[in-house]
């Protein structure tokens, strides 16, 4: 088999399983999970509509560059989203199998082996994602820490010549998981001089853009901030999923989209690997991108919790409201595996240990004393969590 298998870790809900096992929570309390990021809300009608509207084109094999319709839907979509001029559906996007296989597949595209000790440059914490398809591409991860006197942004100043002159891929996640800051217009403009000068490919992974708290400013996206900086799309691809956006975790429904040439590699690439999108699916895909109205709902309703939440846990955990995403990056006094453990034990509430998020990395795992809450149960269920937490003797 393939040894860079050994190198991959447990996954961070394989490594909560093991911490919690033996132990009973307190039976007083019901349930509440708050450490997986997996939307609750209810999926919009028109999407299920179409989903069964369009259940004929299961008789047919599906092309891997997925329809026309679907492509121009998307491309339109940017179009609105970011104020960018259309891109060309035919060429400069290209429908997934939701963010996530296609995050991974995209390192395998990417990485050449023939050079001498590729490097994947990610943020610190991360998705563990990067960091396996990373591994079985054949390259070193290389970390940056994003902590919060550095306004969790990735330094890139700290990198040395010698790992630059070797990377290839480097991961970029605005809105950020699990910290929600957004890259401002400056640090995308050390990324893309820094790509142009090693010429390093940028994925920047955008799964988390449409969960924000302002209507008038929405985040700065990849393309966007190309865009402003007068670059164009030369070595970036940004990757974006229906699944927050629109409720439809199961459905598996995302694109990727930019550098026209990198986008034709990959169309190529995925053609072998076989993951075309179900047609049914792909109906529903553009209905669910030709709509606003249901993802400003699903603002509302995240912005409600975490206006309702935030105060409450002030008092116990250091805690703000992030730039966008529906997760808090909640600061502890205690180690974050012992707080997750407590939380579990005691309250029957579920969070990440921030440790589980990251690695070690320049002397020190920067998501220790950290726990990350997702905040994907109903406003009820968050309210009262945060209650039980507030009350709880630290």
């Amino acid at each position: 088999m393939n040894p860079n298998l050994n190198l991959l870790q447990p996954y961070p809900f394989q490594r909560l399983r093991d911490l919690f096992k033996g132990t009973t929570p307190n039976p007083s309390y019901s349930a509440i999970n708050l450490s997986i990021g997996e939307p609750k809300h209810a999926t919009p009608t028109l999407i299920k509509e179409a989903l069964v509207q369009n259940l004929a084109g299961l008789s047919s094999y599906p092309s891997t560059i997925g329809t026309l319709a679907l492509r121009e839907a998307i491309s339109n979509w940017i179009s609105r989203r970011y104020g960018l001029a259309p891109l060309n559906p035919e060429t400069a996007i290209l429908p997934v199998t939701g963010s996530r296989e296609a995050l991974f597949a995209f390192a395998q595209l990417i990485i050449d082996r023939s050079k001498e000790k590729p490097v994947v440059i990610s943020p610190n914490p991360f998705y563990q994602i990067y960091e396996g398809a990373a591994f079985l591409a054949g390259a070193e991860p290389y970390f940056l820490n994003t902590l919060p006197e550095n306004g969790h942004a990735m330094d890139f100043a700290s990198v040395p010549v010698e790992v630059l002159s070797r990377t290839q891929l480097v991961y970029v996640c605005s809105p950020g998981n699990p910290s929600g800051k957004v890259m401002s217009l400056a640090q995308w403009q050390v990324i893309f001089d820094l790509s142009d000068q090693y010429g390093f490919v940028i994925a920047a992974d955008e799964c988390y853009s449409e969960i924000y708290f302002d209507e008038a400013h929405p985040p700065l996206g990849a393309l966007q901030a190309a865009q402003q900086l007068n670059r164009g799309y030369k070595n970036l691809v940004i990757f974006s999923s229906l699944s927050k956006r629109s409720n439809v975790p199961g459905m598996r429904s995302g694109f990727v989209a930019g550098d026209e040439k990198i986008i034709e590699k990959f169309a190529l690439y995925r053609t072998y690997h076989g993951c075309a999108m179900n047609p049914a699916v792909q109906a529903a895909s553009i209905a669910a991108w030709n709509d606003e109205a249901h993802v400003v709902e699903n603002r509302t309703l995240y912005a409600a919790k975490f206006k309702a939440v935030t105060p409450l846990l002030q008092d116990a955990l250091a805690v703000e409201m992030p730039d966008a995403a529906f997760y808090l990056w909640a600061r502890s006094q205690q180690s974050d595996t012992a707080l997750a453990l407590k939380l579990y034990r005691e309250l029957n509430i579920t969070v990440l240990p921030g440790s589980y998020l990251a690695r070690e990395a320049h002397g020190l795992n920067p998501g220790e004393n950290f726990v990350r809450l997702a905040l994907v149960a109903s406003l009820d269920e968050c309210i009262e969590a945060a209650n039980r937490i507030k009350k709880m003797s630290f």
